[in-house]
């Protein structure tokens, strides 16, 4: 059972996968869980308030924040884009967030990363929070300016960030390169609530992961947030294997961690 940590907390980007995946889950985080995004949503049932907002709209953000203890921002441009959405809805968008966070008192929030901030290291190394980013396109840039810019304002501001570097949160890993990547839905919000209640977070990175046998990311310099995955993407292998052709080693979507991002672009 979740413990609620927050009496109210905002999860941006709740019309996306992910966002939809976490809503009913975080609501066990909290006594109101508002959710926002740009795009449609479905209504508010109990114990949930609906935002529509752009995040590039610094005083609809402001407006958002206000009587929030805590945010899951999952808002954003979560694939690779030509350069004008990402600037503004994850390099404009995120500076509006982290500002409303600093004018309305709030001092914790979990920001979501990503693996692609990583994307350009091979699949034969392992990396960790102090590894130097490799980003592998323009999301991956954004991404990476995030956890840059949360970290300024936890050392001017003391906003404490949790930067998840987020692998490939899906029901099921969907190709070889998810057997590393994987993050179950369950393991997300195991990961979230740890991120929520550890007693001091600080700026952190953290790769969210399940405990999978096959890793490129070693967490040793997370252990302090108490995340514990619960669910391995080992028990699809042998179905992933099975329909998967052989990969081509020379393939930089198969050489590097990002994979397929590597290849997209430019616009």
């Amino acid at each position: 059972m979740t413990i609620p940590s927050h009496h109210t907390l905002l999860m941006t980007g709740a019309a996306g996968g992910l966002g939809q995946a976490m809503r009913a889950r975080l609501k066990a985080n909290c006594e109101v869980l508002r959710l926002s995004d740009v795009s449609p949503m479905a209504p508010a049932q109990a114990g949930e308030e609906v935002v529509q907002a752009d995040l590039a709209d610094a005083d609809a953000v402001k407006a958002l924040v206000a009587g929030c203890q805590a945010i899951v921002h999952f808002g954003g441009v979560s694939t690779e884009q030509p350069w004008g959405a990402i600037l503004q809805a994850n390099i404009v968008g995120l500076y509006n967030l982290y500002e409303a966070a600093r004018l309305h008192g709030v001092k914790r929030i979990v920001f979501a990363s990503s693996n692609h901030v990583m994307g350009f290291y091979r699949q034969s190394e392992v990396v960790d929070a102090l590894s130097p980013p490799r980003p592998d396109g323009l999301y991956g840039v954004s991404k990476a300016f995030g956890e840059d810019l949360s970290r300024m304002y936890f050392e001017r501001h003391g906003i404490e960030t949790a930067c998840v570097r987020i692998g490939s949160c899906l029901p099921e890993p969907k190709d070889r390169r998810m057997l590393a990547s994987w993050i179950s839905h369950d393991d997300m919000h195991r990961l979230i609530t740890a991120c929520l209640t550890t007693q001091v977070l600080g700026h952190s990175i953290i790769y969210g992961t399940s405990d999978n046998s096959v890793s490129w990311y070693d967490n040793r310099l997370a252990h302090h947030i108490g995340y514990r995955p619960q669910d391995s993407a080992d028990v699809f292998r042998a179905e992933v294997l099975a329909r998967s052709a052989e990969p081509d080693l020379n393939d930089p979507t198969v050489v590097f961690q990002g994979g397929a991002f590597v290849k997209i672009g430019p616009f």
